[in-house]
């Protein structure tokens, strides 16, 4: 059983038919469902805690992502800290930061990722990292930032990553899993699979991002949580491993990190 470590199953692009989405991929043999509660606006983070409420497959996020991070202000924190208290919240994000859109001035981007780790550090949730850029300062930056602010004490996971080897390996000296999309698949990967095959198993986890980024032979479609097992699948391939054995691991490094309960 899959589980996609993240997903953005609350945007609107599923309205009118997100049970049916969610019930395809359980079908499809995924057990459950990160619902990550920024990406979308500051507010939009209650649609996930509502839906984690409501529906035993989904656990939440609740963050600030790079690209809001000018948009936040004390109402906004004051309603973060209420929905970071909901039962079924697993992590902070995802926040982090973005250099390649810059839709949030640098230094605020830096100054909101870093407030966002001390809450995770003082609330113990993980941190779900969104870090991009095309200068590699980026990811420098965000590793310096939760160094400082998490004094080694959480943990997180790079959410989408693409990327270096030599990056990953730090970030999982510094408390980090790496989680892979549906970027592993494309034709054009960009070194990606070979990141992928050096990395141990134990620290690796699968995601769809939906409805960004669908897999190869689905792209410029809606992604779906289904497809995270054509993640896991490109995942098992690259690492000369069964499936199943990928499919296992994975899922249980997601619930090892987000302190969700094994499946009964």
């Amino acid at each position: 059983m899959w589980f996609d470590s993240h997903c953005h199953i609350t945007a609107d692009v599923f309205a009118e038919d997100r049970r049916e989405v969610l019930d395809l991929a359980t079908d499809a043999g995924v057990e459950g469902f990160v619902a990550i509660g920024s990406g979308y606006g500051i507010p939009h983070n209650r649609r996930a805690v509502e839906l984690a409420a409501q529906d035993p497959r989904v656990w939440a996020s609740v963050g600030v992502h790079p690209h809001d991070a000018a948009k936040l202000d004390d109402t906004g924190r004051g309603e973060l800290e209420a929905l970071l208290d909901a039962p079924r919240v697993v992590a902070v994000g995802e926040s982090g930061l973005d250099y390649h859109y810059m839709n949030s001035p640098r230094e605020v981007q830096r100054e909101v990722f870093a407030e966002q780790v001390a809450t995770a550090r003082q609330r113990k949730l993980p941190v779900s990292i969104h870090v991009r850029g095309d200068e590699p300062d980026a990811f420098g930056e965000m590793l310096d930032i939760w160094n400082a602010e998490g004094h080694g004490e959480i943990r997180g996971v790079l959410h989408c990553y693409t990327g270096s080897l030599d990056f990953a390996r730090r970030a999982l000296a510094a408390n980090f899993f790496v989680s892979f999309s549906g970027i592993l698949t494309f034709k054009n990967d960009r070194g990606l699979r070979e990141t992928a095959a050096a990395l141990p198993l134990s620290h690796l986890m699968v995601e769809t991002d939906a409805p960004l980024l669908a897999p190869e032979g689905f792209r410029g479609r809606r992604n779906e949580p289904l497809h995270v097992a054509r993640v896991g699948e490109t995942l098992a391939r690259v690492q000369g491993l069964p499936p199943e054995e990928v499919a296992r691991a994975t899922s249980r490094n997601t619930r090892e990190l987000f302190g969700i309960p094994a499946a009964p």
